[in-house]
This record gives C-alpha cells, structure tokens and sequence, in this order.
C-alpha cells in the first residue's frame, strides 16, 4: 500500500482515539457516560442514527449484493418497512422514553413486569449485540487485509477491536455520536469518490445499459413467495417489525434518542434518518452495478462481500484509496460497547452508588470488546452474506423483544405470561430459521406475533397485573 494511504489510515485512527480522550474529560457520571447529559442535537443524532444503522456491513454487503449474480435493487423494498416504523416509533414509542429518567429502554419493562421480563430482554440484547458486531469487525478487517497484503485477517480483527475498546472507553456514548456524525460524511463522501472512479472506468451510460441488461434495477418483487429474502410484502410487513424492533426496542438505537433533551428532537431525528437511509441504500446498490460493469460476474473474489474491497485495494488512486478505507474504518467504529455495559449496568447487577457503576461501565466495556473480537475471529470462515447474518440474528432475537413491549401494553399480561409469551416466541422463530426456508425478513414477525399470542392466551381473564 501507498505510504499516503497508510498515512491517511493512521491519521483517522489516531483522531478516533483523540476525540476519545477530548470527550472523556467530562465522563465522570453514568449520566454523562451513557446518556451524554442529554445535551445532543436532534441533528446530530438523526446522523448518528444513520450511521449506526449503516455500518461496514452496509458498506460492504450492500454493493455485493447488486453485483452478484441474480441481484438487484429489490433490497430497497426493506426500506418502506424501515420509514413506516419509524413514524410508529416518533409517534407512538419516543414519548414513553421521555416519560421518565430511563437509562435503558428495557427499564420500561422493569415498570411493567418486573426485574425477570427485563433482565431476560437485555440479556438477548447482549448476546445478539455482541454477535452482530463481531460481524462488523469481520467486514471491516475483510477490506485491512485486502489492501494490506501481508497483514492477515485475524490480527486486524484485533486491532481494530483494540481501538474500537480503547474509544468507547474514554469517550462514552458522547465521543460515539459526535464521531458517527464526522463518519457519515467520510463514508458518504468516500462511497460517492468510488463511484465516480468506477464511472471513470465503464462509463454512465454503458454501466446504466450493462444493468439494465442483466435487470440490475428491478425493485419490487411482489410474490408472496416467504423463502424469498426481498419482496414486497417481506420489506413493508418484515421490514417493518424488523425497524420497529431494532429502532424501537434495542438499546443500541435508543440510547440515541435518550441523549438528546425531549422527545419532539428525538422524533424529528429518527424520521429524517430513513429519508437519508433510503438514498445512502440506493448509492450503495448503484456502486454494486457499477463494479458489475466493471468485473461482470468474474471478479476474482470468494464472496460478494469482498467485491468491493477488492476494487479498493486494487483500482482507486492514491490517496482515494486511504480516504475510502478511513471511510469504511468510520463506518466500524459505531461501537455498541457502551450501550451493553448500559445495559449490564442498569439491568442485570445493582451498582452500590455511582462511583461503582462507572467502575463497573468501564470494565464491562472492555470485556464486551473482546467478545465481539472473539466473534469475528470465529466467523472468518462464513461465506454467506454478512449483511444477511448479521440482518437474521437481529430478526432471531429482537422479534420476541419487539413482542414483550406489545404485551406491555396490555392490561392482562402478567410477569409468567410475559416470560411464557418471549420463550415461545424465541423458540418459534429459532423453528422457522433452522428448518424451514422462510426468509429472515419475516423472523421478527414470527418472533413477536408468537410473544404476543401466547402470552395474551396464558394471561387471566380477570385483568391481574404483573407483580
């Protein structure tokens, strides 16, 4: 590589860990630790928010998924059930969030059921959490390895755990969403220098008739065929319960609507986020017909995921090609570590004061980052989309979650009923995922319906609330 495209590299990672230590002189509270002192902008968050949900495995899978054969546009059919649960969350969820003092959102069900119903709820939310995340690793460690010839894939993975750990433990989740902002404009920006290199390269208008040709545009799939990953009818119903669940009852989102000051910002936030969601989605399927303008079918790559890293690490200018690695650097250090130690901290142990807590935070920071080192490091051999992986593990556990917050708001369920109604919907989805070919899309339908329906069927007819 480059001495300049190290250079660039090195400069990004060094500032990751300088805004760290710049913002952890005020991380002296858990208030301020996980919740910012609730001091952020609306605008910063609904950033925050895209570039949380975006990722490395959006980045990267999503242009893989245009390229390979048979792929198309029709992934953006996901994205009218993303924008139709966010209006449900700014309407209906955000104003239980600000109702009180919370520091996680499965608090709500401590008020509602009782410290069983949230402990098991947060703890799902550690484990998929910390899968999903080993993924990121993964992905972003793919690309390292690919542009850094005699670097292996391990020892990145490594490294970047060990920056990602070194941030979030200085920073808290201030430093995280004041750089997730800077991010979305480096990965943006480096996405859009790749794209027009690839233009450079086959040309607009032979690119659009090269996908036009192999039907790269297609959209909507409107078969109710439920072994197919993206038509219609999964992307508005599946991806609806999908977003309701990780945008409305994750940890992971919530804590970003938490930081901001009231819930009309957090609102306005999370609304506008699907608006750029939706167009950074379709750049990102653009890219993926144009590197399949650029390779066809051949590219010399095991998975699609390593198309575009490939065209990175071989075909972008110097300089372009450092900028464009930063940018997928930025889109791997949406940490998630401290919204798990949030979650540990506030859910399942009972600091003595303070001081403790932000003690324990800190050492639960650490040890949730070698896990999802751990994770990565185990996952190397896949060769499915990691897109997909890390998609369906969200559907596998944030369904059942989705659906205890729904049984919340009845008056019949009690504490029993809840924890029947979550260890049936987790076992139904777990059935459909491992023996069945149903799409992952709609795991979080079936994970919540079922919730909602036995614990609905096991609750008394006379109304008695959870103890």
């Amino acid at each position: 590589m480059h001495p300049l495209d190290l250079a660039i590299i090195v400069t990004y990672l060094a500032a990751v860990i300088a805004a760290g230590i710049w913002f952890g002189r005020r991380q002296q509270t858990t208030r301020q630790y996980f919740l910012a002192g609730h001091g952020v902008p609306w605008w910063a968050i609904a950033a925050s928010i895209v570039a949380t949900e975006t990722s490395t495995i959006t980045f990267i899978s999503v242009p893989g998924i245009a390229w390979a054969a048979g792929g198309d546009f029709r992934f953006l059919q996901l994205v009218l059930g993303y924008f139709v649960a966010r209006v449900i969350i700014a309407s209906v969820f955000m104003p239980w969030y600000f109702r009180g003092e919370l520091v996680t959102v499965y608090e709500l069900l401590q008020t509602r059921f009782g410290a069983p119903v949230k402990a098991l709820a947060a703890s799902l939310f550690v484990g998929m959490r910390t899968i999903a995340d080993g993924v990121r690793l993964l992905l972003t460690a793919y690309v390292l390895a690919a542009v850094l010839k005699n670097v292996d894939i391990t020892t990145m993975i490594v490294a970047l755990g060990a920056v990602m750990i070194v941030f979030t433990l200085i920073g808290g989740i201030e430093a995280i969403v004041w750089i997730e902002v800077v991010q979305l404009a480096i990965y943006v920006g480096g996405a859009i220098a790749a794209a027009v290199v690839l233009i450079n390269h086959v040309g607009l208008e032979p690119a659009i008739a090269a996908g036009a040709a192999a039907r790269k545009f297609r959209v909507f799939d409107l078969s109710l065929d439920l072994t197919k990953t993206f038509t219609f009818w999964s992307g508005l119903i599946g991806g609806t319960f999908l977003t309701l669940s990780t945008h409305g009852t994750d940890q992971y989102m919530v804590q970003r609507y938490l930081c901001t000051d009231r819930s009309r910002s957090a609102s306005k936030a999370v609304v506008v986020s699907g608006i750029v969601v939706f167009v950074q989605f379709a750049l990102f399927l653009f890219i993926g017909v144009l590197l399949f303008a650029f390779y066809g079918t051949r590219a010399p790559v095991t998975a699609p995921d390593q198309v575009f890293p490939h065209f990175i690490a071989n075909h972008l200018p110097v300089g372009l090609s450092g900028l464009v690695v930063a940018a997928i650097l930025a889109a791997a250090m949406s940490s998630s570590l401290n919204a798990i130690a949030a979650t540990i901290v506030a859910d399942l142990t009972r600091p003595r004061d303070d001081r403790h807590a932000m003690r324990l935070s800190r050492v639960l920071t650490v040890i949730a980052g070698i896990a999802q080192i751990a994770v990565g490091v185990a996952m190397q051999r896949t060769d499915r989309s990691a897109l997909n992986i890390a998609l369906s593990i969200a559907s596998l556990i944030n369904g059942p979650i989705l659906g205890v917050f729904f049984l919340g708001a009845t008056k019949r369920a009690t504490t029993r009923s809840a924890l029947m109604g979550m260890s049936a919907g987790i076992v139904a989805v777990a059935l459909v995922a491992f023996t069945t070919k149903v799409a992952w899309p709609w795991y979080a339908v079936v994970g919540s319906l079922t919730t909602v329906l036995v614990g609905s069927a096991l609750s008394p007819p006379s109304g008695e609330r959870a103890s």
